[in-house]
C-alpha cells in the first residue's frame, strides 16, 4: 500500500484537527493576603471580648520568630478566601526549648472540632511524641462540630487516646482561654496541668441550658464551670490567672521546671551561692513556732529554703492543708510537698491526699526529685471524711509515694503522727533520706491523747479534784514525750537518717540530692508510668 493511499484512509477515520484553544491560566491564590484578612477578622471577633486571637496567643507564648506553622490551610479552601480549620498547629521555642503547640481559633466556626481539626491536632501530637517534646494546647472552643456528628466525636476519642499515650512520656499543658464544653473537657483533664483565666475560661460537661432543661436549675457559666470554681472547689485546674498574659507567663515558668521528656534529666541552672540565700536558710527555725499547736505559713518556710526564694506553687486555692509546687535547690529543679499548718492544722483529707498524690506521680514520671516537709497531726477525722472515701482516696497518696523511684528527701519539721506520718514520704514508704528537727514529735498520736488512753485509771486515781488529775496527766505526758515521741528513738531504729539543726535544713537537702543524683531509676520499656488524673 502506497503512502498516499494510507494517508487517505487515515483522513477518513480521524477527525479533522482543530487549532488549539487558548490555554486557561490558573488563578493565582494570594495565600498571604487571605491569611492576613482572616487574622483581621479574628481580631475583630476576639478583641471586643477581651480575648486574643489564636496566632496572637502563640506569639505571646513562644520565643520571637520561632513559630513554624504546619497544615495552615488544611480543611479550607483558599480560593474562596476560607483559611482552613478552626485550629492553628505548629512548633516553636520557649526559652530556647522546642515545644509543640496548638491553639483553637474561636473566630472560625466557634473553634469547634471536626475531621480537619482532629487530623491537625493528632498529626501534631504524633510528631511531638516522635520528637519527645512537650505539647501545649490553647483551648477556646464550642466543642464537637454538630454538623459532623459522629466524625467529630470520633476525633475527640482519638485525641483522648493519643493524650493517654503521651501521658508521662512528654509534659502536656492545657490553657483554657475560652469555653471548653461537653466531651471536649476531657482532653485537658487528661493532661499534666490546666491553667484557666478569671474572666473567659469555662469548663463543664453540660452547659447552663442543658442543666436547666434537665434539672430546672438556673445557673450561670461561672457558677457551673468558671475559673474560680475549678481552682478553689473542684480542683480541676492548677492555676487561676488574672488574664491571658498572666496565664502564658505561668506556663513559661512551669515549663522551666519540667524536662522535655521522661528520659531527660530535670532542668538545672547555674547557681551561685548568695549571702541572701544563706541568711534566709538560717532564719527558717524562727518561722516555725515551738508550740506544735500554733499555725504558721509553710510557704514562707519553703521560700527560705529554695534558690532565690522562688517557689512556683501548684493548685494554690484547692485542698489548702497541703502545699505542692516547684523550686530549685542549688540550681536543680525539685518538686516540693509540704503540710500547711495554716489551714486545718495541716491535716490530710480526701482532697489533700489526691492533690499530693497526683503531684508525686507527676514528679516521678519526669524524674524530678521530691522534697517533703512534714508537719502533720494526722488524717482529718469525722463522718464527712469517712463518707467521702478517705480510706480509698487517702490510699492514693500511699500508692504514689510507694511506687516512686525518683530521689526523695523528707524533713520532719515539727510533728508527724499516726498514718499521716507513714504516707508523708517516710523512709518506710520509700524515702531515700529522712531527717528531723531536734524537737520533732513522731508517734502514733500526741502525748496528751496517748496518756488519756494508756493511763486513764492512773490519772483518775491521782486525786479527787481536777488539779491533781491534770498534774498527773502532765507528768505522764512528759514521760511519754521523752520515752516514745523523742526523735532520737527513730534514729536508733533506722527510721531517720539524722537529727539536724534547722539552720542546716537547706544544706542537708542539697547534700542529699547530690548523693542521689546518680540513683538508678531503671525500668522495663521506654515508659515509666502515666500521669493520669488521680
Amino acid at each position: 500500500m502506497s503512502i498516499s493511499t494510507l494517508r487517505g484512509i487515515v483522513s477518513r477515520v480521524m477527525p479533522t484537527r482543530k487549532p488549539h484553544a487558548t490555554p486557561v491560566t490558573a488563578t493565582r491564590v494570594d495565600y498571604a493576603k487571605i491569611a492576613a484578612t482572616a487574622e483581621e477578622k479574628a481580631a475583630a471577633f476576639q478583641h471586643p471580648k477581651g480575648k486574643n486571637t489564636a496566632r496572637e496567643r502563640l506569639n505571646m507564648l513562644l520565643d520571637a520568630d520561632s513559630f513554624v506553622e504546619i497544615g495552615q490551610f488544611a480543611g479550607g479552601n483558599p480560593a474562596t478566601g476560607f483559611l482552613g480549620a478552626a485550629v492553628v498547629t505548629g512548633f516553636g521555642e520557649i526559652a530556647g526549648r522546642q515545644v509543640a503547640v496548638y491553639a483553637q481559633d474561636f473566630s472560625v466556626r466557634g473553634g469547634t472540632l471536626g475531621r480537619a481539626e482532629g487530623q491537625k491536632i493528632l498529626a501534631l501530637m504524633d510528631k511531638a511524641l516522635a520528637m519527645k517534646i512537650p505539647i501545649i494546647s490553647m483551648l477556646d472552643s464550642g466543642g464537637a462540630r454538630i454538623q459532623e456528628g459522629v466524625i467529630a466525636l470520633s476525633q475527640y476519642g482519638r485525641i483522648f487516646k493519643k493524650t493517654c499515650e503521651a501521658s508521662g512520656l512528654i509534659p502536656q499543658i492545657s490553657m483554657i482561654l475560652g469555653p471548653s464544653a461537653g466531651g471536649a473537657v476531657y482532653a485537658p483533664a487528661l493532661t499534666d496541668f490546666i491553667i484557666m483565666t478569671k474572666e473567659n475560661s469555662h469548663m463543664f460537661v453540660t452547659g447552663p441550658e442543658v442543666v436547666k432543661a434537665v434539672t430546672g436549675e438556673n445557673v450561670s457559666m461561672n457558677e457551673l464551670g468558671g475559673g474560680e470554681l475549678h481552682n478553689f472547689q473542684s480542683g480541676v485546674a492548677h492555676y487561676l490567672a488574672d488574664d491571658e498574659v498572666d496565664a502564658i507567663d505561668y506556663v513559661r515558668s512551669l515549663l522551666s521546671y519540667l524536662p522535655s521528656n521522661c528520659d531527660e534529666l530535670p532542668p538545672s541552672y547555674t547557681y551561685t551561692p548568695s549571702v541572701e540565700d544563706e541568711k534566709a536558710a538560717a532564719e527558717v527555725q524562727a518561722l516555725v513556732p515551738e508550740d506544735s499547736r500554733k499555725p504558721y505559713d509553710v510557704v514562707e518556710v519553703i521560700e527560705h529554703l529554695v534558690d532565690y526564694g522562688e517557689f512556683l506553687e501548684i493548685s494554690q486555692g484547692f485542698a489548702t492543708s497541703i502545699v505542692i509546687g516547684f523550686a530549685c535547690i542549688n540550681g536543680s529543679a525539685v518538686g516540693i510537698v509540704a503540710d500547711q499548718p495554716n489551714h486545718n492544722a495541716g491535716t490530710l483529707d480526701v482532697d489533700a491526699s489526691e492533690k499530693a498524690a497526683r503531684f508525686v506521680r507527676c514528679c516521678d514520671a519526669y524524674g524530678i526529685p521530691i522534697v517533703t516537709l512534714v508537719d502533720v497531726p494526722g488524717y482529718r477525722p469525722g463522718t464527712e471524711q469517712e463518707q467521702a472515701g478517705i480510706i480509698r482516696r487517702g490510699a492514693k497518696l500511699i500508692y504514689a509515694y510507694a511506687n516512686a523511684t525518683t530521689p526523695m528527701v523528707t524533713i520532719i519539721l515539727r510533728k508527724a503522727y499516726g498514718g499521716a506520718y507513714i504516707v508523708m514520704g517516710s523512709k518506710s514508704i520509700g524515702a531515700d533520706f529522712a531527717f528531723a528537727w531536734p524537737d520533732a514529735e513522731i508517734a502514733v498520736m500526741g502525748a496528751e491523747g496517748a496518756v488519756n488512753i494508756l493511763h486513764r485509771r492512773e490519772i483518775k486515781a491521782a486525786g479527787p479534784n481536777e488539779k491533781d488529775m491534770n498534774q498527773a496527766r502532765q507528768r505522764l505526758a512528759d514521760e511519754y514525750q521523752a520515752n516514745v515521741i523523742n526523735p532520737a528513738l527513730s534514729v536508733e531504729e533506722g527510721e531517720l537518717d539524722g537529727i539536724i539543726d534547722p539552720v542546716l535544713t537547706r544544706q542537708t537537702i542539697a547534700e542529699s540530692l547530690e548523693i542521689l543524683r546518680t540513683k538508678d531509676r531503671s525500668h522495663p520499656g521506654p515508659k515509666r508510668h502515666s500521669n493520669g488524673p488521680l
